[in-house]
């Protein structure tokens, strides 16, 4: 079965789906969508949960309608993602992780794009004046760290693409 060639990647995946749809769903149910938009400080004037819409990309970059494009983007993201842990060779567990972190992101605002025409975003770190952002966010971050670990670090006990083919080319 296919999905137990890279199986963190799809428990990645339908993780960080899970628990952005999740969190975004609990948002809609418990603020108002209001101009100054509502807040609730966790740690006031540091951290707070704010609801707003973003119809464009990060930091609403092309909010002015022409961030169509990136409904098709999400979706081209994602079944690339998708065709590579199926079909493509085992990956290490950071790579599977990494991988699948960002398929769960990209799904997750793609799937808000195309059902809402916006995604919903919460997270809002004031103290750093960062623009407010979701879960989908944190994940495909989360996921480029895994890939970088996967690029710069390997396991102890595993030889690293240089150690294998000066092996090769002694014998």
């Amino acid at each position: 079965m296919r999905f137990k060639r890279n199986p963190w990647f799809w428990v990645a995946a339908v993780l960080s789906l899970f628990f952005d749809h999740l969190t975004k769903f609990w948002v809609v149910q418990n603020f108002e969508l209001t101009v100054p938009p509502e807040t609730q400080p966790l740690w006031p004037g540091v951290f707070h949960f704010t609801y707003v819409v973003n119809t464009g990309a990060a930091f609403s970059l092309f909010s002015n309608g022409g961030a169509i494009w990136l409904r098709w983007l999400s979706l081209g993201v994602s079944a690339g993602l998708i065709v590579l842990a199926w079909f493509g060779p085992r990956i290490n567990r950071w790579e599977q992780a990494g991988y699948g972190l960002i398929l769960g992101g990209a799904l997750g605002n793609g799937i808000d794009r195309f059902v809402s025409g916006h995604v919903v975003d919460f997270l809002d770190f004031r103290l750093i004046r960062f623009p407010v952002f979701n879960l989908a966010d944190v994940f495909i971050n989360a996921g480029i760290i895994c890939l970088l670990i996967a690029t710069f670090w390997s396991p102890p006990g595993s030889k690293s693409q240089d150690d294998r083919d000066s092996v090769s080319e002694e014998v």
